[in-house]
């Protein structure tokens, strides 16, 4: 008994962070969305009238639309690259390691560094990209790409996804690596090809690294915050005004801290939705496989 109350008293300190920061900042934020504390001063109580202002008018909508949007071409298309990547070199254990390395790091970058560099690449003066189009002859496809409302979105789209295509290949890695030998060499004595032990046997085995690389991507993504802030700032003509950036520009830049808390209150609620229902859809396809 009093080994197992000792157990219990390891527990304490981690029940302390948790409480102090992780608690009751969110106890702390939901007071503050029925206010109109603006940082200093007192906090009046205002009921509901944040929420209305939320849900009357587009400007947020747009704004959620825009996180939706960054999400949903992140998540398919940095899943499909990284599953690609591990694929190949899953077959390749001679450069595994090193390249394995190499996609790797741009994940461990800043996003105020990877910011500036792909700004940089996509400036329409003396822009890495433009300078490439004009190499080959290809002026005609030249853009102001962050400047542009119908490039701006996928321009940082392509950014999130070369910073982190790696992060999901080391993921999809540790999936194949779980595959036993056995059923490899099993797909092989019965004449299966390369595609078809990936389609037949890898794929479906590679449910569950499917399902953490979704959830944690469209988690990190519909939060983003970074990269459209750095790159354009929410532009142009709110192209990449994301919901995140909403809650930092009436935050900082307003200081509606009772605004923005209820806006942050929206996004979570949003977030644990999407995610719930998704991971409950992935978790029922695993046990289907």
């Amino acid at each position: 008994m009093k080994n197992k109350n000792s157990i219990y008293l390891f527990t304490i300190p981690a029940l302390i962070v948790m409480v102090v920061f992780f608690l009751y900042p969110i106890f702390l934020s939901i007071q503050m969305s029925f206010t109109d504390f603006k940082g200093v001063g007192v906090a009046n109580d205002v009921g509901f009238k944040n929420y209305e202002r939320i849900f009357s008018r587009d400007r947020y909508f747009d704004a959620l639309g825009v996180s939706f949007s960054f999400s949903f071409i992140v998540v398919t298309v940095q899943n499909l690259l990284g599953l690609f990547f591990a694929a190949v070199l899953y077959r390749l254990p001679a450069i595994r390691n090193f390249s394995r390395a190499a996609l790797f790091t741009p994940s461990m970058m800043s996003f105020v560094v990877v910011g500036y560099v792909w700004q940089f690449i996509y400036s329409p003066f003396n822009g890495g990209l433009n300078a490439i189009l004009s190499t080959l002859g290809l002026e005609m496809l030249q853009r102001p790409w962050l400047n542009d409302p119908s490039t701006a979105l996928f321009a940082i789209t392509a950014a999130h996804i070369w910073m982190f295509t790696g992060y999901s290949c080391a993921i999809f890695l540790a999936g194949f690596a779980n595959i036993s030998k056995d059923i490899q060499e099993a797909g092989r004595l019965d004449g299966a090809s390369s595609w078809q032990r990936f389609r037949f046997l890898e794929l479906p085995l590679l449910a569950p690294s499917i399902t953490i690389n979704i959830v944690l991507a469209t988690i990190g993504t519909l939060k983003t915050f970074e990269l459209p802030f750095i790159m354009t700032g929410g532009g142009p003509a709110g192209a990449t005004r994301t919901l995140s950036l909403e809650i930092m520009n009436n935050l900082f830049g307003q200081y509606k801290f009772g605004f923005a808390s209820s806006l942050s209150i929206v996004m979570s609620v949003v977030i644990v939705t999407v995610v719930f229902f998704m991971n409950r859809f992935l978790r029922a396809r695993e046990n289907n496989v």
